[in-house]
C-alpha cells in the first residue's frame, strides 16, 4: 500500500481511433511504459443504486465468490466472450445487433455505466488531497492511476493537456507530474524527465493557471502569495449585489466555496523531502529567490484560453494589497469562514457527500480535514465517498467528470431502443423494464434542506445527470428521464409497469417549467442568475463561459420535446403554461441559428451535436425541409460537409474556436447525430442518409459493437469529455429512425 505517512485507515475501495472496447487508444500504447500492472481479472465494480466503486480482490476465494461480469471485462478491454452475430444487411438488423451487445453491458440495477473521463486535471486534486491528509492509497489504485497517466502522456513532448486530446499545457503537465511523484514515480524515470523538460519549456509551475497554483500551494510546493485572492467574504455580500456568488454558475460557485475557505486559512502541508524535491523539479528558478507576489498573473499561452481582464487584475490587486493586509477585520474573516463552512456542510448533506463533482469533492474533503480533523465523521465519510469518481478502463484508473452518467445514458438508451422497434421485442422487455425501474428509483423525491439559504433550484420530481444521491436537478436530464419513463409506461403493448405515478410526472413538469430564461432558452442546472459581464471576473483562465449559466439549444430542445411528449399523455395539466413555454423556447431556437444554418453545441462536439437537437425542436413545431427556410439552411450546412465515405466528422477545435473544424476521419457518433438531424428535418436527400448509414453499418463489429473513435463531449468550450456509450445509443437510434421512415431495406 502506498502511504503518505499513513495515519488514516482506508479500505480497498479508497473509500483516438479504433480503441479497445469503447476507449480510445492511449497516447503511449507501449506496454513497456507501464508503471507496473495489476491482475485485471481481480477488479470488480460494486454498484449500489447506481453509485460505483471499483474494488481489487486479493484472493482467489474472493474472485470465486464474486465472478467478473461481462461489463467489467468490457470496461477494461478484456475479451468479453460475446459471440459473433449474423451480419447485418438492413438498418434494423444492425440496430438489433448493436442493442444485443449493449444490453449485455447493463448493470444489475438497470442502468448503463461507463467511464466519463477526458479532463486531465481531476486526478491530481484527489491525489493531493489524499497526500496532505495522510490517507493511505491502496497499491492497486496507485499502480493503475500511474498506468493511466503514463498512457495519456503526450508521445512526443511527454506532457499532458487540459484533456486527453489536447496539446501539452502547464496545467496538465505540472498537475499530472506532481500526481505521479506523490504516487511513487521516480524523478529520474525517462518519462518524468521528458515531462519535466516540457514543463520547463513552458515556464514551469509559476506559469500555471489559478487552480494549479492553488493546489500546489496546498501541497506546500508553492507559496500562497502566488495565488490570486479568493476571499470567503464574497459570500457575505447581499443577494442584490450583481457579483454575489449565488449568481454564478453552479460548478463555479461550488468550487469557489471550499477554495475560498482553504485559501482564507492559507493551509499548507508541512514541507518534507518529497515536496522539497518538487519545488526544484516544478520551478526552473531558485525557490528562495522567487517573488511570488509578482507571479500571480503569469500564465503560459497554452493555458490562457480566457485571459484575465484588466478589471479582474485590478480587483485582485486591491484584494491582495489593500483589503487583506490593511482593511480586512478579523471578525469579518471569521464570520465569512464560518458561513462558508456552513454552506460546505449543506452541500455535503444535500448530496450525501457525493458532492456536485470531482473538483469540489476533494476540496470539501480537505476543508473538513482542516476544520474538524482526521477523525471526524465528515472527513471519514468523504474518504469513503470519493472513490465513486474513480473508474477503471484498459489504460488504468481515471477520475470521472462526475460520479457517472447513469440517468443520462439510461434515458437515451430507452429512447434509442424504442426508435429501433426493440421495446416491442420480448427479448428486450426485461432489459428495458430494469431500465425503467432504475429511472423510477433515481427520480429526486424532495427538495434540499434550506433551499433558499443554499441557493438551490427547485428539484422535487427532477432527474439529475448521474444519481439521485448526487441530487442536482438538470433541465435536459429531467427531460430525457421523463421521456424515457413515458416511452415505456405508455407503450401500446402494455408490457411495462407504471412505476412512476402521474403526480410524480407532474412534479417533473413543474421543475421543467422553472427552467426557462427570459430569452426563451434553457440553461443546465438553473435559469441564468447573473449578467454575462461576470465573465470579466473569470479567474479560471483555462475555461470559457464558466461564470454564469447560458442558454443552450441542447437543453432547450430536451425540455421542449419532453413537454411536447407529456402534453399527449396529460393534456390538461398546466396546458397554457406549457404552450407558452414551448412558444418562447422555439423562438429562441430559431433566433440562435447562425446565418450558415448551424447551431453551436456546448455539451457535445459541436455543430453536429447541437444541430440534431435544434432540428428535433423545430420538428415539434411542424417545421421541416419542405416548409421552412431555416430547416433547409440547416440541412445544407450538413450536406455540404458530408465526407467522401458518407460520414461526418469535426474535431474538438470546433468547440474552442466556434467554427467548424474538419476531422480527418469521419466519426460514427457524429455521423449518427447528422442522420438523426436530417431525418427529423425530413430532408429529401435520402441517398446522403443511406451513404451515412452504410458507413455506420460497415464500422459495426461482428459482435454488434462499434469501436471508440474521437472524444464526443465538451464543457466550458475548452475541455473535452468522453461519452463512450454514445457509440451504441445514437447509431441504434439513427438506424431505427431511418427504418421507420423509409423501411428496413438492405443497405449492405
Amino acid at each position: 500500500m502506498v502511504t503518505t505517512r499513513a495515519a488514516a485507515a482506508a479500505t480497498n475501495g479508497v473509500n483516438g481511433v479504433n480503441g479497445v472496447n469503447g476507449v480510445a487508444k492511449p497516447r503511449n500504447s507501449d506496454r513497456s511504459l507501464r508503471a507496473d500492472k495489476t491482475d485485471r481479472t481481480r477488479w470488480r465494480l460494486h454498484s449500489d443504486r447506481g453509485c460505483h466503486i471499483w474494488h481489487y480482490l486479493q484472493s482467489d476465494e474472493e474472485c470465486k465468490k464474486w465472478p467478473q461480469s461481462t461489463a467489467e471485462k468490457w470496461y477494461m478491454g478484456m475479451d468479453t466472450g460475446l459471440p459473433e452475430l449474423p451480419r447485418a444487411r438492413t438498418p434494423l438488423q444492425a440496430a438489433e445487433n448493436g442493442f444485443n451487445f449493449f444490453s449485455k453491458l447493463q448493470l444489475p440495477s438497470g442502468h448503463w455505466g461507463c467511464e466519463y473521463g477526458g479532463p486531465m486535471f481531476l486526478l491530481p486534486g484527489l491525489v493531493i488531497t489524499w497526500y496532505v491528509t495522510e490517507t493511505p492509497v491502496p497499491e492497486s489504485h496507485a499502480i493503475e492511476i500511474k498506468n493511466y497517466l503514463f498512457a495519456r502522456q503526450h508521445p512526443v513532448d511527454g506532457g499532458w493537456g487540459l484533456h486527453i486530446e489536447g496539446e501539452s499545457s502547464v496545467f496538465g503537465t505540472v498537475m499530472n507530474y506532481t500526481c505521479l511523484r506523490l504516487l511513487g514515480a521516480d524523478a529520474d524515470n525517462p518519462r518524468m524527465v521528458k515531462a519535466r523538460e516540457t514543463l520547463w519549456k513552458l515556464g514551469g509551475a509559476l506559469n500555471g493557471p489559478h487552480w494549479a497554483k492553488f493546489w500546489l500551494s496546498v501541497l506546500g510546493v508553492l507559496h500562497y502569495d502566488v495565488v490570486n485572492p479568493c476571499p470567503p467574504e464574497l459570500w457575505l455580500l447581499p443577494d442584490w449585489v450583481p457579483i454575489a456568488p449565488w449568481r454564478w454558475w453552479i460548478h463555479m460557485r461550488q468550487v469557489f466555496l471550499p477554495m475560498s475557505y482553504i485559501y482564507s486559512r492559507r493551509w499548507s502541508y508541512p514541507l518534507n523531502d518529497l515536496t522539497r524535491q518538487l519545488r526544484a523539479e516544478l520551478v526552473p528558478e531558485t525557490w528562495e529567490t522567487i517573488n511570488f507576489d509578482a507571479r500571480r498573473n503569469t500564465i503560459a499561452p497554452t493555458d490562457n484560453y480566457h485571459p484575465k481582464t484588466l478589471l479582474l487584475r485590478l480587483v485582485f490587486w486591491l484584494l491582495a494589497w489593500i483589503w487583506i493586509p490593511l482593511l480586512r477585520p478579523s471578525w469579518m474573516k471569521q464570520r465569512a469562514e464560518d458561513h462558508v463552512w456552513w454552506l460546505i456542510n449543506e452541500e455535503d448533506h444535500n448530496t450525501d457527500y457525493a458532492n456536485l463533482g470531482p473538483v469540489n469533492g476533494p476540496m470539501n474533503t480537505l476543508a473538513a480535514y482542516i476544520r474538524l480533523g482526521p477523525d471526524s465523521k465528515e472527513f471519514r465519510t468523504h474518504l469513503s465517498t470519493l472513490p465513486e469518481f474513480l473508474w477503471m478502463n484498459h489504460e488504468g484508473m481515471m477520475m470521472n467528470g462526475t460520479n457517472g452518467v447513469q440517468v443520462w445514458d439510461t434515458a437515451f438508451a430507452i429512447q434509442a431502443a424504442h426508435d429501433a422497434g426493440l421495446t416491442s421485442n420480448s427479448k428486450y422487455i426485461p432489459v428495458l423494464t430494469k431500465a425503467l425501474s432504475f429511472l423510477e428509483d433515481q427520480q429526486i423525491p424532495a427538495e434540499v434542506r434550506h433551499p433558499n439559504e443554499t441557493y438551490r433550484q427547485q428539484r422535487k420530481g427532477s432527474w439529475g445527470f448521474s444519481t439521485q444521491k448526487q441530487g442536482y436537478a438538470v433541465s435536459d436530464c429531467t427531460s430525457e428521464g421523463l421521456k424515457g419513463v413515458l416511452t415505456l409506461q405508455t407503450h401500446p403493448s402494455g408490457a411495462y409497469p407504471t412505476l412512476v405515478p402521474q403526480q410524480r410526472l407532474r412534479d417533473a413538469i413543474d421543475v421543467l417549467l422553472t427552467m426557462q430564461n427570459p430569452s426563451g432558452g434553457c440553461a443546465s442546472y438553473e435559469p441564468t442568475r447573473g449578467s454575462t459581464k461576470l465573465e470579466w471576473l473569470n479567474a479560471a483562465e483555462v475555461f470559457g463561459n464558466i461564470m454564469v449559466e447560458y442558454d443552450y439549444p441542447e437543453c432547450t430542445t430536451a425540455v421542449v420535446t419532453a413537454l411536447h411528449m407529456y402534453q399527449s399523455h396529460d393534456p390538461s395539466y398546466r396546458a397554457s403554461d406549457i404552450s407558452a413555454f414551448k412558444s418562447r423556447a422555439l423562438d429562441y431556437i430559431r433566433a440562435s441559428q447562425r446565418p450558415d444554418g448551424s447551431w453551436y453545441g456546448s455539451w457535445g462536439i459541436c455543430f453536429t451535436y447541437a444541430g440534431w437537437f435544434a432540428l428535433e425542436s423545430l420538428a415539434c413545431a411542424g417545421e421541416f425541409y419542405d416548409n421552412s427556410a431555416r430547416v433547409r439552411r440547416a440541412c445544407h450546412f450538413f450536406l455540404d460537409k458530408q465526407m467522401d465515405d458518407g460520414g461526418w466528422g469535426e474535431t474538438y477545435k470546433s468547440c474552442e474556436t466556434g467554427r467548424w473544424c474538419q476531422h480527418p476521419e469521419s466519426q460514427v457518433v457524429q455521423t449518427a447525430w447528422v442522420v438523426i438531424a436530417l431525418l427529423e428535418a425530413k430532408c429529401p436527400d435520402v441517398e446522403a442518409i443511406r451513404r451515412a448509414l452504410r458507413l455506420i453499418m460497415q464500422r459495426q463489429r461482428g459482435n454488434g459493437e462499434w469501436a471508440q473513435e474521437g472524444i464526443e463531449g465538451v464543457f466550458n468550450k475548452s475541455c473535452m469529455i468522453s461519452y463512450p456509450n454514445y457509440k451504441f445509443i445514437f447509431p441504434i437510434k439513427a438506424l431505427g429512425m431511418y427504418a421507420r421512415m423509409y423501411g428496413d431495406e438492405a443497405l449492405l
